[in-house]
């Protein structure tokens, strides 16, 4: 490590100014990822709704396998730019920049969606495809960099930069979702295009709070590298090979987690009763649940893992708690879809399903985010990063390939979807706390 990078390890370190005595560039990343998550989770609200509804209704009038397929690779296209996303931070525009490109697209993306035609429809999720995929990588990376190598409070860091997520998450189905299913489909794209375009002012007034992370590679005359990236150590090798075996175990998470968009969205639609209290609520609404949940259940584990310190559950430990309540939580729907036959079921069964899936998902979700920026070398951290978001590309993928198989109009295709998906969750989870003591040699000093 040279002077430069030790004394800004002391500089970051020292700094308390921001959120919850954290760095203040942490502030600026919070609200950047917030309204970038508005925009992201406020279309999602809508998106199958939108598809399956009939062209009567102002939808596009397809059927659940189409419209579900079409979800699933749009949300894995997402993460799945999320590699090269990371590489072309690493080698050329830096992670600010990347950042702030990225949120340009996406607003443009949002806003085209905005336009009532098919061929805007497909444009919109392009651009969107192509704006996530330089911002979501570059954005956590430089959280990290917020933080010294040895520096306690990064996983709360990222724990805190999690609320900021989840803020926007549980604020966009609200706003989105009443506009979208209450007004006009399109309105409620353009509200998600707002969102983003805030997120980005907030980031330009802000920058200076950033000025010591994500920085644009030096380059040499011949607009190649200055330094040449010295070879992997050992160490290093074993570390990229638990990023490795993370990754594999986040992809059967997402897989289940994500079908709160897909599977879970048109049980809410179709198989619950969308009222409260004799009032009703747009379906749509349920995908804040789980938003609402973080916001209540972050400060629980960021103060968890601080007051446990060296007593905390290792990062593969944690991964494999999130796999097992992602699975109990489609244990509680498969039970729930039983019921159907009798016609809809209440609303409090997804709220426990939506709890259940959010301990899972604050167990694996910031912890593997955290683990990523400690284990990755200092040169790879932006390319490690895209890794990390593909495992969430293949999970939304493969997530949308099963939701096509969701029939309201049958209870035992129901229940055999979400008991399959249970135990697909359950048994990686267990076959991964098998293998956490392997996985800590690895890992060497990380914890």
């Amino acid at each position: 490590m040279n002077w430069t990078t030790q004394q800004s390890d002391r500089e970051t370190t020292l700094d308390r100014s921001g959120i919850g005595g954290h760095p203040s560039g942490l502030t600026t990343l919070f609200f950047t990822e917030l309204w970038e998550r508005f925009s992201y989770y406020g279309m999602r609200a809508i998106l199958v709704l939108y598809m399956v509804a009939p062209v009567a209704q102002g939808g596009l009038g397809f059927d659940t396998p189409k419209a579900t397929g079409i979800y699933g690779l749009y949300t894995g296209s997402v993460y799945l730019m999320s590699l090269p996303g990371g590489w072309i931070a690493d080698r050329f525009l830096g992670a600010r920049l990347a950042v702030l490109f990225g949120g340009i697209v996406i607003a443009l993306g949002h806003f085209t969606m905005a336009v009532p035609t098919l061929g805007t429809f497909y444009g919109g999720l392009i651009f969107i495809v192509i704006g996530t995929g330089l911002l979501k990588p570059n954005v956590s990376a430089m959280v990290g960099g917020l933080y010294g190598a040895d520096d306690p409070r990064r996983d709360s860091g990222f724990s805190v930069f999690y609320m900021g997520i989840n803020l926007g998450a549980f604020t966009a189905p609200l706003v989105c979702g009443y506009l979208g299913q209450r007004v006009d489909w399109h309105l409620g794209f353009a509200a998600a295009g707002v969102g983003m375009t805030l997120g980005l002012v907030q980031y330009r007034v802000h920058r200076h709070r950033l000025q010591h992370v994500g920085v644009r590679p030096a380059r040499s005359e011949a607009g190649q590298p200055a330094v040449k990236a010295p070879p992997l150590t050992q160490s290093e090798i074993k570390r990229l090979v638990v990023i490795g075996i993370l990754f594999v175990f986040s992809t059967i998470f997402w897989m289940a987690f994500e079908q709160a968009g897909s599977s879970l969205n048109l049980f809410a639609d179709k198989l619950t009763r969308n009222s409260v209290f004799g009032i009703e609520f747009p379906s749509s609404w349920f995908q804040s649940v789980n938003a609402l949940f973080i916001i209540a259940l972050a400060p629980v584990f960021w103060w968890l893992w601080i007051w446990l310190k060296d007593r905390q559950p290792s990062s593969p430990a944690k991964f494999a708690y999130g796999l097992l309540f992602a699975g109990i939580g489609f244990l509680v729907v498969a039970y729930a879809a039983s019921l159907t036959g009798a016609g809809r079921v209440s609303p409090v069964w997804l709220l426990v399903v939506f709890l259940c899936h959010t301990i899972g998902e604050l167990c694996l979700s910031p912890v593997g985010l955290s683990t990523v920026t400690k284990l990755a070398p200092a040169r790879l951290v932006g390319l490690m990063m895209g890794v990390f978001f593909l495992s969430l590309s293949l999970g939304n993928y493969s997530g949308g390939w099963v939701a096509g198989f969701f029939q309201s109009d049958s209870e035992g295709a129901l229940v055999s979807l979400f008991l399959k998906v249970a135990l697909t969750a359950i048994g990686s989870g267990t076959l991964l706390a098998l293998m956490v003591p392997y996985i800590r040699k690895l890992m060497g000093k990380v914890k």
